[in-house]
């Protein structure tokens, strides 16, 4: 029998193309400027990514640069562990629309699924202000 884990999809609207939201996203390099709540600073590795996150650091590795404004990525947090991040950058009217899937891990506590979401819809309003700026 399979897992079926709760989830929260959470969005921002953007007023800038999602051309110029996309490529701004998925360069990893810009996650400490827009990812304030989970992402402290972020250097390549030979396998992805590593992050300092406040609770220490952990791999991410992200899909390919495509066209479709895909950005999911994984997070292994600790050996044999690896959590889904489904994220999408899409085309509302002249802006875009940012939306991310925040699933709910096993063993975690309704205050901490809540945090998690508060922490996401941060980072999403970040980066809002973050790519509205560039384009005034």
């Amino acid at each position: 029998m399979s897992n079926i884990f709760a989830a929260r999809t959470l969005s921002v609207s953007i007023d800038c193309p999602p051309d110029q939201v996309y490529g701004f996203v998925s360069n990893p390099e810009n996650f400490p400027r827009w990812a304030t709540a989970f992402c402290r600073s972020i250097r390549k590795a030979d396998s992805g990514w590593i992050v300092e996150m406040p609770q220490g650091q952990v791999n991410v590795r992200f899909v390919p640069r495509n066209t479709m404004g895909v950005m999911d990525h994984f997070v292994t947090p600790a050996p044999g562990v690896e959590i889904y991040v489904p994220m999408r950058i899409v085309a509302n009217g002249s802006g875009s629309e940012v939306i991310f899937t925040l699933f709910r891990m096993p063993g975690m506590t309704d205050e901490e699924f809540t945090a998690d979401a508060g922490m996401v819809e941060r980072d999403l309003e970040t980066l809002k202000k973050v790519m509205e700026a560039v384009g005034e």
